[in-house]
């Protein structure tokens, strides 16, 4: 019976010993598996003609809001992110609002349990975009000239009246007056001769 229990006791304690042994042989599991990105849209490498109007991450795990920053850089280094950030379970996205056709740098970077941010970026190719804009150079206006006032209007003449009447027109009213005068007077002066002789006939009959 003794024997027994002693072999019993020896199999338990080498079981135990190679269970042991092996767990040092493996590696040990992390306390908190790290986040990382299992794919994207534009995928990274992408040369797309027509820009997308949210560009969107997706995850292996949810990031959490606090401590995610994505953004989104274009040519000559400008900003293309429209907005904020949007999450929705294992995805993020952010508005995209398009420049330059070229290559655009879409970078993340999220907290982990343990500490350390995790960090990454995609990148694809935008092939037709709005062109880039030249800066405008500021053109000269030429003086502008005084305009001289100009002149007061002539002043206005009246018409002239019409004439008087001509010297001539009078000359010849006054003759004609002067020629009913002249006839008056020589009816007056036959009449006074016509008389006289009525009267000497009178008187020579007596």
């Amino acid at each position: 019976m003794g024997g027994r229990v002693a072999r019993t006791t020896r199999t338990w304690l080498a079981v135990l010993g190679l269970a042991a042994g092996v767990s040092l042989l493996l590696p040990a599991a992390p306390a908190s598996a790290h986040n990382s990105l299992t794919g994207s849209d534009p995928a990274n490498g992408a040369r797309v003609a027509a820009a997308p109007k949210r560009i969107e991450l997706r995850f292996l795990a949810t990031p959490k809001e606090a401590g995610t920053t994505v953004t989104v850089t274009g040519p000559d280094n400008v900003a293309a992110a429209g907005g904020p950030p949007i999450f929705s379970g294992k995805r993020v996205s952010v508005p995209f609002k398009p420049a330059a056709a070229g290559l655009y740098i879409v970078a993340y970077q999220l907290a982990s349990d343990d500490g350390h941010p995790i960090k990454g970026e995609i990148r694809f190719t935008l092939t037709t975009g709005t062109p880039a804009e030249t800066p405008s150079t500021p053109t000269s206006t030429a003086p502008t000239t005084a305009t001289p006032p100009t002149s007061a209007a002539p002043p206005t003449t009246t018409a002239p009246s019409p004439a008087s009447p001509t010297p001539a027109a009078a000359a010849a009213d006054d003759g004609g007056g002067a020629g009913w005068l002249w006839a008056a007077g020589a009816v007056v002066v036959l009449a006074a001769l016509g008389g006289g002789l009525l009267l000497r006939r009178r008187a020579a009959r007596r």
